[in-house]
């Protein structure tokens, strides 16, 4: 499977670039939400990290979407 995951930092940005460019990759299931990279809880990244397996592929626009708070 192949997912998708998309973020913007204040809930006054827009997703629609990032997911654009995400279905443009043939992304199957795209994840997205409205959070600041810097907290720690954000819901929808944690279920779709929870749900990928051996052979899926990840696809994010921008590194930093990717951020991990340990």
């Amino acid at each position: 499977m192949k997912y998708g995951y998309a973020r913007v930092s204040t809930v006054n940005q827009d997703l629609e670039s990032q997911i654009t460019v995400l279905e443009n990759e043939g992304c199957e299931k795209i994840h997205s939400e409205k959070f600041t990279g810097t907290k720690a809880d954000r819901p929808h990244f944690k279920e779709l990290l929870s749900t990928l397996e051996a052979g899926d592929t990840l696809v994010i626009t921008k590194l930093d979407r990717f951020q991990v708070m340990l």
